[in-house]
C-alpha cells in the first residue's frame, strides 16, 4: 500500500474516532478538567520556588541547566500523573543517544503535547511561541531554563530564534520544534515548515523525529474541557544522521521527514 492510500485510510480512521468519542457526562467531564487546571497551577504554584532555588545554586556549574529541565520534567510527570484521564505510553525512547545533540521535530496536535514530550527525560531546550512564557509559574520556570521564545508574526523574531537555538546547540542542547508552526486542528499532519530542517543544515545536527498520536483528543484546539484518553502515545522514530541530509535542501528533508510521521501515525 502506497503512502497516498495509507494516509487515505488513516484519515477515515480519524474521522471514525472523533464519531465515536463519548469519554464521559458532560458533568463529570467538566468537574475534571476544573480539577486538572486548578491542579496544574497550584502544583506549579509550589514548584516554581524550587525551581527558583535549583537556579539560583546550579547556574554557576551548570551551564546546559541540564539538572532544572529534569527537574522540569518531574514536574510534567506530576501533573500527567493526577490527570485520571489520560494515560501515556512512551515508545522508543532507548534510541535517543544520551550523548548526542539533535534538532527533535515533532507534530503538535494538542495543548496536551508540551506536557507529553517532557517525558522524554532528556535534555533539550525548548523553541515556544512567546506568549508561553508570560503564563505564571510555567512560563517564567521556561525563561530560568533558558528555552527560546519565538512571535511567530515577526520575521526579525524567526532570525533572532535560529541564532539563539545554533548558539544552543553548540553549546550541547538539544533543541526540540513544532515544524507544523501551530496545533492541528483535527489532529491530522499539517505541512512541515522549512525552519528546523535549516537549522539543521547549518549546525550539522542529526535529526530526530518524535510522533505524537492521539493528543488531539485529549485537549481539543481552542478548549479547556478535558477529554478521557488511554491511547495517547508519545513515538520516537530513528535519528536521521547529518551525513543523510546533507545533500538536500531544507523543503526536501521537511518532506522526507514528514512522511516518515505519516507512516507512524498510521
Amino acid at each position: 500500500m502506497n503512502l497516498k492510500n495509507k494516509q487515505r485510510n488513516w484519515n477515515r480512521t480519524m474521522k471514525a474516532g472523533q464519531n465515536n468519542d463519548s469519554s464521559s457526562t458532560p458533568f463529570l467531564q467538566v468537574l475534571v478538567s476544573c480539577y486538572f487546571w486548578f491542579s496544574l497551577f497550584f502544583i506549579s504554584a509550589v514548584l516554581f520556588p524550587v525551581s527558583i532555588f535549583l537556579w539560583v545554586t546550579t547556574v554557576l556549574f551548570d551551564r546546559r541547566r541540564f539538572i532544572l529541565h529534569q527537574f522540569t520534567c518531574r514536574w510534567s510527570d506530576i501533573i500527567l500523573g493526577i490527570n485520571p484521564y489520560w494515560k501515556v505510553k512512551v515508545e522508543g525512547r532507548e534510541k535517543i543517544d544520551k550523548k548526542e545533540v539533535y534538532i527533535m521535530v515533532s507534530n503538535h496536535q494538542s495543548g496536551a503535547d508540551i506536557l507529553v514530550l517532557f517525558k522524554l527525560h532528556r535534555h533539550f531546550k525548548w523553541v515556544a511561541k512567546r506568549e508561553l512564557f508570560n503564563i505564571p509559574f510555567i512560563g517564567w520556570n521556561m525563561w530560568l531554563n533558558g528555552y527560546i521564545p519565538i512571535q511567530r508574526s515577526r520575521g526579525r523574531s524567526k532570525l533572532q530564534m535560529m541564532d539563539l537555538a545554533a548558539d544552543s546547540i553548540r553549546e550541547g542542547n538539544s533543541m526540540i520544534l513544532f515544524p507544523e508552526g501551530t496545533r492541528s486542528p483535527d489532529g491530522k499532519l499539517q505541512p512541515y515548515k522549512t525552519g528546523a530542517f535549516r537549522l539543521a543544515l547549518k549546525t550539522r545536527t542529526p535529526i530526530l523525529p518524535v510522533v505524537l498520536k492521539e493528543t488531539h483528543r485529549a485537549i481539543k484546539k481552542g478548549g479547556l474541557l478535558i477529554h478521557k484518553n488511554d491511547r495517547i502515545r508519545l513515538i520516537v522514530l530513528d535519528p536521521i544522521p547529518y551525513t543523510t541530509f546533507q545533500d538536500l535542501d531544507a523543503k526536501e528533508i521537511a518532506t522526507l521527514v514528514h512522511e516518515r510521521t505519516i507512516q507512524a501515525l498510521i
